[in-house]
């Protein structure tokens, strides 16, 4: 199957700099599972139009951090006598109403211990995703209270690639790697170009993630390259 770019709903920037990614025959095999999956009538988290929510809310030439997540959320919540999916397309992420998941809450202590920000009642990032933060998922998309069951569709050689993207044609951005799976990416990424910010994972499973001043040195760095940092109470 070859791939007509104008087909892939994603902003022209991005396409541009994802053009061999996006034709590729891997590429066309994520398609067709996808497609696949659809046939068979499985609930697809993040809904198709928030697949690549996180490309559509961050433009290449804003991107200043990537936030690196693993999974889309595989469930919902009922709110207002209706079901919303917690996936929305952006790593840790979750719509408003949506109950804030563990590994968020765990952020939000973190961003209260190292810079006195006063959590808020949602978990939606999307403000975070306009000011330069590309809050990426390695797979893309999930079936419906089954974690991982799209991890075959080849969709972390397409992030990986996002990845190996950004470092090789952007500077001075700021790579979030938190836990075992994420810190394997440093390997993606030029050091000496960007900076690479590790910890354990946020989750409530892992110790050490709050007071690790993550996000103290993300804006530190930010300040030295740029006007200013994230705006990270911006919620």
């Amino acid at each position: 199957m070859s791939i007509n770019l104008q087909t892939i709903k994603m902003p022209n920037d991005w396409k541009v700099l994802l053009k061999d990614e996006l034709t590729s025959a891997y590429f066309a095999d994520i398609k067709a599972h996808y497609i696949n999956a659809l046939h068979k009538k499985e609930v697809i988290y993040p809904k198709g139009s928030d697949t690549f929510a996180a490309f559509w809310l961050t433009p290449v030439d804003s991107v200043k951090v990537v936030i690196l997540g693993q999974d889309p959320y595989h469930g919902s919540a009922f709110v207002q006598g209706r079901h919303i999916p917690q996936a929305m397309g952006l790593s840790f992420s979750v719509p408003h109403g949506v109950p804030i998941p563990p590994s968020l809450q765990n952020i939000y202590k973190e961003l209260a211990q190292s810079l006195h920000i006063t959590p808020p009642q949602h978990g939606d990032l999307s403000s975070w995703a306009r000011q330069g933060v590309l809050l990426l998922n390695a797979i893309l998309s999930v079936r419906a209270q089954s974690p991982a069951s799209h991890k075959h569709f080849g969709w972390e050689t397409f992030t990986d690639g996002v990845i190996k993207a950004l470092s090789a044609h952007k500077e001075h951005i700021v790579f979030m790697l938190w836990g075992n799976y994420a810190k394997k990416k440093a390997a993606l990424i030029d050091a000496s170009k960007h900076k690479i910010i590790t910890a354990p994972h946020p989750s409530p499973l892992a110790r050490g993630f709050v007071g690790s001043g993550v996000f103290v040195e993300a804006n530190a760095y930010l300040a030295a390259h740029y006007a200013q940092g994230i705006a990270w109470e911006q919620l």
